[in-house]
């Protein structure tokens, strides 16, 4: 009778542990089971945030491309080119304070260089390949435009002449401190076919006016 009872109670506690084990080995199961739907979940909402971006972002690149469209030329124009003879215009801009009043040749300009000594000066005189310091203001024939003038900034310049352009080379030498001389600068002696983009054309013809303020000691 003993050993029945012992047999019983060693038959229930067999029967409890794989109980036990089996409801491990379920809650086990449940656990794997909820931890794959939730990253299932999180897959699926990254993925659905991915696209709904990727969508968004095909829009904006479709929109950019019909509104803005790729340009098809070089983004530096080429520059303006005056026809060859065309006739020099009066000054349509106002004189620096500072500058010396004069008057722009017009018609069709000279294929040559021309000075005009509009005040002779009686100081030093300045040779070829030497260095001046003057003050200027330059004119676009075509246009009777001004394009540069160091009144307008207020201080004479200093260069050495055998890095100007021929026409000031040219132009230049023979003048004295306080002299003031016009200088009609074909293209050819200036900037040439190519002008100097932004500020000269191509084949413009110059208009200077020059004024000597000093020869500096070489």
């Amino acid at each position: 009778m003993g050993t029945d009872k012992r047999e019983r109670q060693k038959a229930g506690k067999i029967a409890r542990a794989e109980a036990a084990r089996d409801a491990q080995r379920k809650a086990a199961m449940r656990k794997r089971v909820t931890t794959f739907a939730v990253i299932a979940a999180v897959a699926a909402l990254l993925i659905g945030v991915y696209l709904w971006q990727s969508g968004d972002d095909s829009e904006q690149v479709a929109t950019t491309s019909t509104t803005t469209p790729v340009p098809t030329t070089p983004s530096t124009a080429a520059p303006e080119v005056v026809a060859a003879g065309t006739p020099c215009v009066a000054l349509d801009d106002t004189l620096p304070p500072g500058t010396p009043p004069f008057e722009i040749p017009l018609g069709p300009p000279s294929a040559d260089l021309v000075l005009d000594d509009l005040v002779v000066g009686d100081g030093a005189e300045a040779v070829a390949n030497g260095t001046v310091t003057i003050n200027y203001i330059g004119v676009s024939c075509s246009t009777g435009k001004i394009f540069d003038s160091s009144y307008e900034r207020g201080q004479p310049a200093t260069f050495p002449l055998d890095g100007l352009i021929e026409g000031w080379q040219l132009g230049i030498p023979g003048m004295k401190v306080g002299g003031q001389r016009l200088l009609v600068i074909p293209p050819d002696l200036g900037y040439g076919p190519v002008g100097r983009p932004g500020s000269i054309a191509g084949n413009e013809t110059l208009i200077f006016l020059v004024e000597l303020v000093d020869v500096p000691a070489a």
